[in-house]
């Protein structure tokens, strides 16, 4: 009898620990949840910021926008003054990591937001080819209020097909890990 007693004692705490298994995760879960507990992960994948809360550049009321926008992604770079070395070096930035994107290099399109003294049309030909220059008439200006106030000025700006200004990326990001962010968003993407 004592032998039955104890096989009959082993058989219950085996089911125990089988349904602690189970359901000790989900009551632990529920409670985390009601109890308000917010976990957020230390690491991040992408080397851009999103920008939050998404806007659309259509609802700006600019009128330089609307031929912006289109069947494509846009990397923007604004230089409100002269486009000098910084700025040079930037476009090198833009056509490298177009040219990296291979295969999906043709979903994006690079824009050049330039201010009053139009830039060197030679240069852009000759380095720049498919570069689209654009006068700018308010658009780096929004650009630029949008950048995440941690961030450092003068850096690139990702917008979806649909006018959605989608992150920004600092001046000194390289084209590598710009283009792992671009290729990771044009693989989830479903337009453009």
């Amino acid at each position: 009898m004592p032998q039955s007693s104890n096989r009959t004692r082993n058989a219950r705490l085996q089911l125990f620990l089988v349904a602690a298994a189970f359901i000790g995760p989900l009551l632990l879960a529920t409670w985390l949840y009601f109890a308000g507990f917010t976990w957020q992960p230390t690491g991040r994948s992408n080397h851009g910021l999103l920008l939050e809360p998404i806007i659309n550049l259509g609802d700006t009321g600019l009128t330089d926008i609307d031929q912006l926008t289109g069947a494509q992604w846009l990397l923007v770079y604004a230089e409100p003054g002269v486009c000098a070395a910084a700025c040079r070096d930037s476009l090198y930035k833009l056509r490298q990591s177009r040219l990296m994107l291979g295969n999906e290099m043709n979903r994006l399109q690079r824009i050049f937001l330039h201010g009053d003294a139009p830039p060197d049309r030679v240069f852009l030909e000759e380095q720049h080819a498919g570069l689209t220059s654009i006068r700018n008439d308010g658009l780096g200006e929004l650009l630029q209020a949008r950048r995440p106030a941690e961030s450092t000025a003068g850096g690139f700006f990702l917008v979806d097909p649909l006018g959605n200004l989608v992150m920004y990326f600092a001046p000194e990001i390289s084209p590598r890990d710009l283009v792992d962010d671009i290729k990771h968003l044009l693989d989830l993407s479903r337009i453009g």
